[in-house]
Order: C-alpha cells, then structure tokens, then sequence
C-alpha cells in the first residue's frame, strides 16, 4: 500500500457520495473541519476524504472503496484515541452511530460505535444498572473498550472489556461478522485488549451491572500535606481492601474562576476513592485515608452510579493535550522520594498532573477463554498530563516524562497496556502494550482478518 496516496479526483468522491448516505467531504469542503475535528485540538486532522457513518451500510461502503483505492483508512467516533497528525487516506467518522438500547432482563446494552460513556449511563440508569466505565464520560465507549479500560471500578469489577459479551464488526473485506465467543471468537480475543487493526466495531454488546449507587468522590489535601498524604496511601494500598479501587494525582490548578476557590492556582493531592457497597462499609474502608492528613475539600459520599463522572472530573470540553503513560509494579517508600523530587511540593514542572492508579484485585484476573489485554500483571498505572502548551509538546513535555521514567526505572514494569501506552505509531511503545505472546497472537488475528494493512495501525513498518 502506498505511503502517500495521492489526493482523490473530484469523479471518485463523487462515485463513494453516491453510496454512502451520511456526509463525504475533502478538505477545501465547508464543513470539512468540524466533521474530523478530534478531542485533542493540537493534533491536525486533514485526510484525503472523511466519511461521516450514518449506518452500518455507510461503513462496509467507506471500507470497500479505501480498499479498492489502496487507501489507508483510519477511525474516529469522539476523537480521543488519535495520538498522531492524519494526512491521507479515509476517515470514518462513526459518531453519528449513537444508539444506545438496554435490555434489563439479559441485562446486555447495545452500544453504537459512536456512543460514549454518557449515552452508555443515560441509558442504563433508568434500570438501576450500571456499565463499567472509565474515568471520563465524554470517551467513546467502544474505543476504550478495546484498549482493555481501567476505571474507577476497576479493582471490584476488573477491566471494562471483560464484560463484553459481543461485537458487529466491519472487515477490511467489507464483510459483516459477529465476533462473540461462539463466533469468530479469535477476533473476539483479539477485540477485547487489542485495540486497532481489526476491524471497524459498529456495535458493542456490553454486560451491565446492577448497581445504583456507590460510596465515591475525592479528597483534596494542600500542598503542605501532598508528602504525607502520598506516602501514607502508598502504605495503605499494599494492603487495601479488593473492594475499593483509588488513584491520586498530584495536581497543578490553574487560577481559573471555573477552578473552586480553594483549589484555585494551588497545588494539591487529589486522591480517589470508590467502594461498590453500602455507606456504612464505604466510610469504615475511606476512614484511614481521611486520616492521612486535613483535607482542602472532602467530596467523598454516597453518589449515584450514573454520576461516576464526578470521582475524577476528567475535562469535558476539547482542547490542545499532551499525556503519557506507563504502568508500575508495587510501590514503597523509596518511590514517593523520586515521585515527590519531580512533581511535589516547590518543584516547577510543566504538567498539570501526574497521576498513579491503583490495580490489581478484579482487574488482575483474566476473562474464561483470555483476552488481549496487557498490563494485568502490573499494581499501578503512571499518566502524566502536560501543560496545554503546543509549543512544549515536541520537546519540552517529552524530556520531561524521559526524565521522570528514567528517575523511577526502578518501579517502572516492562509491560504497559495499549490505553496507557501512549502514540501507538512508537515502536516501543507499541510492543510494549502486550506480553510477547499476546503481542504475536495479536499479530497473527490482524494478519489474518486485515492481511494487506487497510486499517492502519501501529508503528510504520521498516
């Protein structure tokens, strides 16, 4: 396939408008922009043609004509996963295919492949059911699906992916499958963790759970506490309940009036708390980590399972970004020394927050008949988000987070997980995304459903 194809004559856009009901636009069309515009406006979006999906049909024509035209096609539903500048091929924009039903018998929701987390909790809430989500609500629910998820449920309930039950899928034949565990169950594997070069998903059939509220939120503690407050959750985890899962995340708040006034141009220690159960076990479970230090605001509460969102209060709205990931094996002691060198009280650095999330528990288990998740094995995730600044995101950001892994080697694992891993166009990012045998597994299930490469994804090849 050729690296470059060139930009599409006028005749053959034509000939894939007329057999596609949604929007097919090129980049001098008006309208253009917004159809490809992604969650991270710093990164340029400008294919050959995007296809803006109406229907599944819409889909098997987009695939067909970027195969007959040997050209690369690439995914977007709400625009997070897209970590690298697009300059060719098709875009198939999958955002219209929204639909979201629950069936409260079976318990199974169907998922559009252009849902996210909210259209997922909307639907489900009015049945006193729940998915297992991620932290952010505006995240496309199948594209954090098939990077395994970890969430805020994540030590009670495990990885969001194990409780995939079924996908529609789109492949680079244009042919419509069923990828469950009695149907084509190696892309079924494969889907559950591999993330891209599979196929395109057009719908998700998704278990719920029956859960209406849980003991959740955040404590904040000021920047003369975050040392304290640090180490005495890194205590705490090594022995922590497998019921709750928590994350911190050392924070730089800009002075903004939308910031509250008392976390407004400070730096604090947000830690997160959630427990699947009643108040009173909930409050017993949090109670050594309200007494780690004084808390700026303690948030945590009873909360409704349709306002998961409020635990981590991801940002909502698009902008420029920069974040990179890795995960942990166990921390100590010795890990909060090289952590609070970096990031802790009186440093400067230029990123908003690092956080680490706690695993283990549920998400340490694999589903019966595996999945290609990676990173099970592993007791924490390390993100780092950087300052909103396109001018530090070649360099400045980068050496940064070089910096700061090369300070924790010691804790940094081998291993990540593909949610994590970062631009999936870094080799070694890439490959470490998976163990060696879910990595060649992997490799064989995208040879086999995509053997001529249609679905680009991964580091170029050479």
């Amino acid at each position: 396939m050729p690296a470059n194809p060139p930009a599409l004559s006028p005749d053959l856009v034509a000939a894939l408008a007329s057999r596609v009901s949604g929007p097919v636009l090129t980049p001098s069309d008006e309208g253009f922009a917004q159809e490809v515009a992604g969650f991270n406006l710093a990164i340029p979006l400008i294919p050959d043609v995007a296809v803006g999906a109406n229907s599944q049909a819409d889909v098997v024509e987009a695939v067909r004509f970027a195969a007959a035209n040997s050209l690369p096609l690439r995914i977007h539903a709400t625009g997070h996963g897209t970590h690298h500048p697009i300059s060719d091929g098709v875009l198939l924009v999958t955002r219209r295919l929204n639909a979201v039903s629950v069936d409260p018998e079976t318990r199974i929701a169907s998922i559009g492949a252009g849902a996210n987390w909210a259209d997922v909790t909307a639907a489900a809430a009015p049945h006193g059911l729940t998915g297992i989500p991620g932290s952010s609500v505006t995240v496309g629910a199948v594209g954090y699906i098939l990077g395994g998820g970890l969430g805020p449920l994540a030590r009670s309930h495990g990885v969001s992916s194990d409780w995939v039950r079924g996908f529609t899928v789109v492949t680079a034949s244009g042919d419509v499958v069923e990828a469950n565990a009695a149907e084509h169950p190696d892309l079924f594997w494969a889907l559950r963790g591999g993330k891209g070069g599979l196929g395109v998903v057009t719908e998700m059939r998704l278990e719920l759970v029956p859960l209406e509220s849980v003991y959740a939120g955040s404590l904040f503690f000021a920047e003369e506490h975050i040392e304290a407050a640090l180490r005495g959750w890194i205590e705490w985890s090594s022995s922590a309940d497998d019921s709750v899962t928590t994350s911190v995340a050392v924070v730089n708040f800009p002075a903004f009036e939308a910031v509250p006034e008392p976390l407004r141009g400070r730096r604090v220690l947000t830690l997160r708390f959630a427990h699947p159960g009643d108040e009173a076990e909930g409050r017993r479970l949090a109670a050594p980590l309200r007494a780690l230090a004084p808390a700026l605001i303690d948030a945590i509460g009873v909360l409704p399972t349709s306002q998961l969102r409020l635990i981590h209060n991801d940002p909502d709205e698009p902008g420029n970004g920069w974040s990179a990931g890795a995960l942990l094996n166990d921390l100590d002691q010795a890990f909060a020394d090289a952590l609070l060198a970096a990031v802790g009280p009186g440093t400067n650095s230029p990123v908003i927050a690092v956080e680490i999330r706690h695993m283990g528990a549920a998400a340490a288990h694999d589903v019966a008949g595996g999945s290609a998740v990676g990173g099970r094995d592993s007791g924490f995730t390390l993100s780092v988000i950087g300052v909103p600044d396109p001018s530090l995101f070649d360099s400045v950001l980068p050496a940064f987070h070089a910096g700061l892994l090369a300070s924790l080697d010691e804790w940094v694992s081998p291993e990540t997980t593909i949610n994590f891993a970062g631009d999936p166009h870094d080799r070694e990012s890439f490959e470490s995304a998976w163990p060696p045998l879910i990595f060649e597994r992997l490799d064989a299930v995208r040879r086999l459903y995509d053997p001529s490469g249609l679905f680009t994804y991964g580091p170029p090849a050479g």
